[in-house]
């Protein structure tokens, strides 16, 4: 502990506290001034905490403490691990809390500092789930924590160029390096001006060549833009097509809708929220209303002592004991007396059913919200990677089934494929066989016409062979073919005639069922006017309701904002008076402990210490003048 004290004052005698501490002075501290001292620390990490604890109320200067210490992720020693043992030490300035935690504060300011001004900043705000289902609120929240990524990264960065290790000297020797380089360059340049000077026509070559560079400037500029054009026009047709998916999904979700099942929709909507407005949220509210006084009580009630404790559970034990008489009077009396408790017991199974259903329909609202934000991420991302769109559902199960037919089809071309390759294989061998058998024959007859003298025999005899049987197959062509038009020609007379007579009867009922179509057109058309007036009018009573719930929900919000206001105001109010009453209980108390306590006595302590400090200062003024005035009445002679 001496050691703890030690380090304690070596560090607040030192900047930024100059505080001229011994371990005496510092262990003599009041409470008051040992919190003080903490909060000059904490102010000094935090500049936020720069206050006077003075014009503070206790629990909001706990509070404060308690916050910063949580930010700061301090963990009380062993001795203290009751976290109320702490929090009351910390509000009465108890030496055994306070001194660990300016032993662990001062110990490690440098890291402390840096770590409150990234809580400033990483410090998530918890929003509840119920305000995340409005969209301008989840949106403002995913800004939110993109701005917190964002600022993590580029921290990261921060700090990782401060730790790279370049220092002015280095900058400083870059700098002279590039101005040498310059100085190097301007002379190589004058150089090449003087050679460029003897060469003719030098100026208007120089105009050209700047002429040339503004071009191939000109050109790489127009090439940037017109990447940036075609990057432009790709994202704006992807926005097209997602702006196409959406309109195609909403037509296809209000192609069955009508105002009937619109309405009845609204008005499902609409008894869910009047319900949840004016039964569960006002009983959560209340029952947060009552958690928070009973809160409020405990904290403003003092430390309790083990005699209040067995003073309680004595009333406890009696108040149960109370309990159990009530009940087995009750139990005693007939139940046919009190019928009402029957329907009393089922209404309240009822209420607690409609509560359970009612908070498993918002979890499903909400698991949907976020299934289809999932599903909108995903679906954006896969657009942006291959820009194709998303099937669902039904679309889906028919590509599926599509893919499979055309991956089996393909295995079976495959198969066949291969049997037909194979095939074919065999055949070339066979051909390539019967050719090599054939010009053998070939040879043969050939030496064979040669040895009789008819050379060319064969040759000749097949060529006639050749025509005669072509022009015989162009005789029964041309025979196959007259028959075949008289054949045809015959066929589409008759069909025709055979369509004419089974047309006359359909066309006779198609002259009163075209004027049938008609009719019902016409009977469309008002049917059709109607509807559009019909849904005109469940669009205002629906801009209506909506313009009620509104003002319903600004109420609502209004009501808890006075509450609060009014809360806070009770609260403080109530401090004050058992400030009050705690002034006054310790200065008519008996004890004269509890009465130097009182704010009054340490004031009247003070003022008489000042005027005790007064007289002696008087008295001491007073001596040395006299002692002067004697040193001058010796003097005189002598002078």
């Amino acid at each position: 502990m001496s050691d703890q004290l030690k380090l304690i004052v070596e560090k607040l005698n030192k900047e930024p506290f100059k505080r001229n501490y011994n371990l005496i002075t510092f262990d003599s501290l009041e409470p008051m001034q040992l919190l003080q001292v903490l909060n000059d620390v904490l102010a000094e990490i935090d500049p936020k905490n720069s206050v006077d604890i003075r014009e503070e109320m206790p629990d909001q200067t706990a509070k404060r403490m308690l916050s910063i210490l949580g930010i700061m992720k301090y963990k009380p020693p062993g001795n203290i691990g009751d976290m109320s043992v702490f929090r009351q030490g910390l509000v009465v300035g108890s030496k055994p809390v306070i001194h660990p935690v300016l032993y662990w504060l001062l110990q490690r300011t440098n890291e402390l500092k840096k770590r409150a001004y990234l809580s400033r900043f990483l410090v998530r705000l918890e929003v509840p789930g119920e305000f995340l289902q409005d969209d301008v609120v989840s949106e403002t929240n995913k800004q939110y924590e993109d701005l917190m990524e964002n600022f993590k990264i580029i921290h990261k960065e921060c700090e990782q160029l401060k730790s790279s290790g370049f220092s002015t000297a280095d900058i400083r020797r870059d700098i002279t390096a590039m101005e040498e380089e310059k100085d190097q360059l301007i002379k190589r340049v004058e150089r090449l001006k003087k050679r460029v000077e003897t060469v003719q026509n030098h100026q208007r070559m120089l105009e050209i060549a700047r002429q040339l560079r503004v071009e191939n400037e000109r050109e790489e500029s127009l090439a940037q833009q017109k990447q940036e054009q075609k990057n432009q026009l790709f994202h704006a047709e992807q926005r097209l097509q997602r702006a196409q998916h959406q309109l195609k999904n909403m037509r296809h979700a209000a192609a069955d809708a009508k105002p009937e099942g619109l309405m009845k929709r609204l008005e499902e909507e609409m008894k869910f929220h009047s319900y949840m407005v004016s039964e569960k949220l006002p009983k959560e509210l209340e029952s947060k209303r009552q958690t928070l006084h009973f809160l409020q009580k405990v904290v403003t009630e003092p430390a309790m002592s083990q005699a209040d404790l067995t003073e309680l559970e004595e009333k406890i034990h009696e108040v149960n004991l109370q309990i159990n008489q009530l009940i087995e009077n009750r139990m005693r009396k007939d139940p046919m007396d009190n019928k009402l408790s029957l329907f009393r017991q089922q209404a309240a199974i009822i209420a607690r059913k409609k509560e359970t259903k009612a908070e498993e329909l918002q979890e499903a609202k909400e698991e949907i919200a976020n299934f289809e934000r999932e599903i909108a991420q995903k679906s954006t991302q896969a657009r942006d990677i291959d820009g194709s769109e998303i099937l669902r559902g039904d679309e889906f199960k028919h590509y599926v089934s599509k893919l499979r037919f055309k991956s089996s089809v393909y295995k079976k071309k495959r198969q066949e494929l291969a049997e037909l390759s194979a095939e074919n294989g065999v055949l070339q061998r066979t051909e390539e066989i019967l050719k090599q058998r054939h010009e053998n024959i070939q040879q043969q007859l050939q030496a064979i016409e040669q040895k009789k003298g008819i050379l060319g025999y064969s040759d000749t005899q097949e060529e006639l062979e050749r025509v005669s049987a072509l022009k015989s197959e162009v005789d029964d062509m041309k025979g196959r073919t007259l028959d075949d038009m008289s054949d045809m020609v015959k066929k589409l007379n008759s069909r025709i005639a055979e369509k004419k007579s089974a047309l006359a009867p359909v066309i006779k009922e198609l002259r009163p069922l075209r004027q049938r179509c008609q009719e019902l057109t016409q009977e469309h058309d008002d049917k059709k006017a109607q509807y559009d007036s019909c849904a005109a009018g469940l669009e205002s009573n629906r801009s209506k309701l909506e313009q009620e719930v509104r003002g319903l929900r600004e109420e609502c919000s209004q009501g808890e904002s006075q509450y609060h206001h009014i809360n806070l105001m009770k609260k403080s109010v109530e401090i004050q008076i058992q400030r009050a009453a705690d002034e006054m209980k310790a200065y008519v108390s008996p004890d004269p402990q509890e009465r130097r306590k009182a704010i009054r006595e340490q004031y009247s302590r003070n003022i008489l210490e000042q005027e005790n400090l007064g007289k002696t200062v008087r008295i001491r003024h007073c001596a040395g003048c006299r002692v002067g005035s004697k040193a001058v009445s010796s003097m005189k002679p002598r002078l």
